[in-house]
């Protein structure tokens, strides 16, 4: 492995610690920045983030002004309101863009700033599908960019890659460009202590759905698997705190961290990633939160698919602190599944998606829309994996 190509690079420079967002505004200074909209949505709103964030401006007297405030987006960065979001950025007259949420927030502010790049004004009719722009093709975007999550889950702070869905479409579309990246990211955990447990537990479950399958991914390299298990490793000791007392600070604090770490390796890793495929689909079609996506079908996906999981499980086992794991590595991956669904089951997760009411005719058109979800590019499921795994998550009684 270590003789092979790969590339890392990690292009935002992270600001860590309690009470770090009070950089902000010389931040934005030092990026150039004059004039800067705040997005966000109506939840960060009403736990009062937002608040805490623009007090920093009002305090601040000088050449750094708060232009707006853009509160409209929600569940998953739709094309829409990306196109609403950049069209308000023209009427404030901006030129810096502040991200303040989780992240679905967090991804329409990168389609917001790409679409400004490109001087359009639809960013659906430019997302058909997936698309990749890479350095040095693809150069530096000149707009001031901040992210500061409320969620330790996404990584999108820090990510080359936004999510973006197409309603025309009804198609989540991925969009990777080496520059549409934050230029700072604030990780600021005095700024997740209000998000409501059940949150906490399925975001933090989207970073570990990350780790894994980057370190399972045929692209994975050196530097990838470091940030994956130590990413790992911290999720494992520290959602849990999180979950049950969401003022600890040093349990927030690390979950950001891991969040940042595991999508780090995912994006630079990205290949064969079967659980985010088929949680693109179930939200696209169902509405389900994707972290609460990836949480159900983490652990069915792996054991159904075990070719792809096999040759690194036992490694991977130790990681999670099965300390002798099986010799026979088909035992030792039942033995992983089990762990998992223990750890979700710890942090007071579902393991099916039952709430949501799903029956034989909702779910009638799955594979296809598995299929042709763009994250199932690299690796096409097989139809019959599909079907299996729709039924065993579905909470249907069969």
């Amino acid at each position: 492995m270590t003789t092979s190509f790969f590339r890392f690079s990690l292009r935002t420079q992270i600001y860590s610690g309690s009470g770090v967002r009070t950089k902000l505004p010389k931040l934005v200074r030092g990026l150039g920045g004059k004039r800067a909209v705040l997005f966000t949505d109506k939840g960060v709103n009403q736990a009062g983030v937002t608040d805490q964030i623009k007090e920093l401006f009002g305090q601040m007297t000088g050449s750094v002004q708060l232009a707006g405030v853009f509160d409209e987006i929600e569940q998953d960065a739709k094309a829409t309101i990306v196109n609403r979001a950049a069209r308000f950025v023209k009427e404030c007259n901006a030129d810096t863009l502040i991200a303040l949420g989780g992240g679905s927030v967090l991804d329409t502010v990168k389609g917001v700033k790409w679409l400004l790049h490109k001087e359009s004004q639809d960013i659906d009719q430019l997302l058909q599908g997936n698309v990749m722009e890479i350095w040095p093709e693809a150069g530096p975007i000149p707009i001031p960019h901040v992210a500061i999550p409320t969620t330790a889950g996404t990584g999108s702070e820090i990510s080359p890659i936004a999510v973006i869905f197409n309603e025309k479409l009804q198609l989540k579309t991925n969009l990777n460009h080496s520059f549409i990246s934050a230029d700072i990211a604030i990780l600021d955990p005095e700024l997740t202590v209000n998000l409501p447990p059940r949150i906490t537990a399925f975001t933090g479950f989207d970073a570990l759905t990350h780790a894994v399958e980057a370190y399972f991914s045929p692209k994975a390299n050196p530097m990838t698997d470091a940030c994956a298990l130590h990413s790992i490793r911290l999720i494992l000791e520290n959602l849990p705190g999180a979950v049950s007392h969401g003022t600890n600070l040093e349990n927030r604090a690390h979950m950001l961290i891991a969040s940042s770490m595991a999508i780090t390796a995912f994006s630079l890793s990205m290949a064969v990633i079967p659980v985010h495929n088929m949680a693109h689909a179930f939200g696209a079609k169902f509405g389900i939160p994707h972290g609460l996506a990836n949480a159900v079908l983490l652990p069915n996906v792996m054991s159904s698919l075990p070719n792809l999981y096999l040759p690194k499980i036992q490694d991977f086992a130790r990681v999670l602190g099965i300390a002798d794991p099986f010799q026979d590595p088909e035992a030792c991956l039942h033995g992983v599944v089990q762990f998992i669904r223990d750890f979700r089951k710890k942090v007071s997760l579902p393991d099916t998606f039952a709430e949501f009411k799903l029956n034989a005719d909702k779910l009638q058109n799955i594979v296809s829309i598995v299929q042709n979800d763009p994250a199932g590019v690299a690796f096409r499921i097989p139809e019959d994996i599909i079907t299996k795994v729709a039924n065993e998550v579905s909470g249907m009684t069969i």
